[in-house]
């Protein structure tokens, strides 16, 4: 599952705020978050982004150090200033949101 992006006037380059969350890795299961279909709306607006995102648990004892990822590595980016990290739970997470590579990886597919 792709996350939704909304990118409203100029800002911080989506593709490249998309790239650098696919650089993000969940530490226990070695693969990156967009693939797991963990990540579901990235917001834009100048050099505020906002990601709304969930975790494989609501009990995953990881979440603080793979929001705080998020948050380190999108500061990285030209044109980004404040990030904000969501963890949501609605819609819960299943296996059915992530890529199929990750699926096979994972032994799902």
């Amino acid at each position: 599952m792709n996350p939704t992006v909304h990118a409203i006037g100029a800002g911080a380059d989506p593709e490249a705020v998309l790239t650098a969350l696919a650089e993000v890795v969940d530490p226990e299961l070695a693969i990156d978050i967009v693939s797991l279909g963990l990540v579901y709306t990235v917001q834009i607006a100048g050099a505020a982004v906002a990601v709304e995102m969930t975790l494989t648990t609501p009990g995953c004892p990881l979440h603080g150090s793979i929001a705080e990822a998020v948050r380190a590595r999108l500061s990285q980016l030209d044109g980004v200033g404040a990030v904000d990290v969501s963890l949501v739970w609605d819609p819960p997470w299943t296996p059915d949101a992530m890529s199929e590579r990750a699926r096979q990886a994972l032994g799902f597919a």
